[in-house]
């Protein structure tokens, strides 16, 4: 059999099923994936109600390397490649409980938080379009953003697979109005957030002297800083050790709950 045909079969199989290449998964697939008809509604997404979870903000690892979910501002822009998946993971669960429906104006990205919507425009031609981040990914270098398969062909990138982008933050989805369009339900910040100024308490002393062991052991913790608070208090002047750098409150309550500091609890600085 002719070599150049054996080549471009090849090629052509390896398109069809998608370009993303996209890695490590954090989700395995659904027990009972939905079955899905080939209708393009840009912005009606498919929710499994039963696997759905909210959206954290929760640093996770893959492949070695940690990622911290950051809460971003409109107007914030990034630029990199991006990717596309499709048939393979059609009817699997993304990180954030719902199920993949390649015909959805979705995306996903590494670290925005869940139901921010971007602007993707391909450098190349200049094209854009309209997408909600509701996965992780791409974990690939130099890749900032996966898109669904119809998302990538109104820009013009199925066939090379990867393109140069700009992602540009326009606002936030709320995950109860996912039947509006994505451009007429736009929030200034990320439903359930506030922004900063959110600590652990992870001790507290009547002695400087273990504040400043315990700052010393548990600083640079998972990238957050120690600090210690003197304050106060009824019972008498208290050395407190707070752990801070959370982005949001929703981050300081995922990290909370990780149980990595028994009787820690949030506080906000003022």
């Amino acid at each position: 059999m002719n070599k150049l045909y054996i080549f471009s079969t090849l090629l052509v199989l390896l398109l069809i099923t998608g370009c993303s290449t996209r890695g490590t998964r954090v989700y395995t697939s659904s027990d009972s994936p939905t079955s899905y008809s080939s209708s393009k509604n840009a912005y009606n997404s498919s929710v499994d109600k039963k696997n759905y979870s909210h959206p954290t903000m929760r640093p996770y690892e893959i492949r070695g390397i940690k990622y911290y979910p950051t809460v971003v501002s409109v107007g914030d822009e990034f630029d990199g490649f991006a990717s596309w998946y499709g048939p393979d993971f059609h009817g699997k669960l993304t990180s954030n409980g719902e199920t993949y429906n390649m015909y959805d104006m979705t995306a996903a990205h590494k670290t925005l938080p869940m139901n921010t919507i971007v602007k993707v425009t391909n450098q190349r031609n200049k094209k854009s379009v309209v997408v909600r981040i509701n996965d992780r990914g791409p974990f690939i270098e130099r890749r900032i953003i996966d898109l669904s398969n119809t998302a990538a062909k109104k820009i013009d990138m199925l066939g090379a697979g990867t393109a140069p982008v700009k992602v540009e933050v326009l606002g936030f989805h709320s995950k109860d109005k996912r039947d509006i369009p994505l451009e007429k339900d736009l929030q200034i910040s990320p439903p359930d957030q506030v922004i900063d100024g959110f600590a652990l308490q992870i001790a507290s002393f009547s002695r400087v002297e273990g504040a400043i062991e315990t700052q010393q052991k548990y600083n640079k913790t998972d990238g957050y800083e120690t600090i210690i608070k003197d304050m106060q208090t009824q019972s008498g002047r208290m050395f407190k050790v707070w752990l801070k750098g959370f982005r949001s409150e929703q981050e300081a309550r995922d990290y909370l709950a990780l149980g990595n500091f028994k009787g820690s609890f949030i506080v906000r600085e003022d």
